[in-house]
């Protein structure tokens, strides 16, 4: 079976002092004189819009109603390693309404669902806590 496409977001970005970053749906315009931490805050708010987006199918696909709507603050590390470098993030995701067990669940799966935690998972660190 072929791959179906669901979704694709395409954006050019132009370095130096006068850099930006720009969609081509135009959905997104920034301004990004320097590359760091630009593409770390870029990176963890992907990652947190498709892991909440994840994480509401996964309270669909068990039936339970959120009823509020999830919330994720996620940090990007970059780290100086072996003469390299590599990341480290750190999601804290708020799940309100819901009881720490079920919300615990909900955040497992939605980990497994998100396309952004599978590229990165076993390639960096990952901390998830439920906040």
């Amino acid at each position: 079976m072929a791959d179906k496409i669901i979704f694709t977001g395409t954006t050019h970005v132009k370095g130096g002092p006068d850099g930006y970053a720009r969609s081509t749906n135009n959905v997104l315009d920034l301004a990004l004189p320097q590359p760091h931490p630009a593409a770390e805050n870029l990176f963890a708010a992907a990652w947190s819009a498709c892991f909440i987006g994840a994480l509401e199918l996964a309270a669909g696909q068990r039936k339970i109603k959120l009823p509020a709507s999830p919330e994720a603050d996620t940090t990007i590390e970059v780290l100086s390693r072996d003469g390299g470098f590599v990341l480290r993030a750190r999601l804290d995701i708020a799940v309100p309404g819901i009881d720490p067990v079920t919300a615990r669940e909900l955040v497992d799966t939605a980990h497994k669902i998100c396309p952004y935690s599978k590229a990165v998972e076993g390639n960096i660190d990952i901390e998830l806590n439920l906040v």
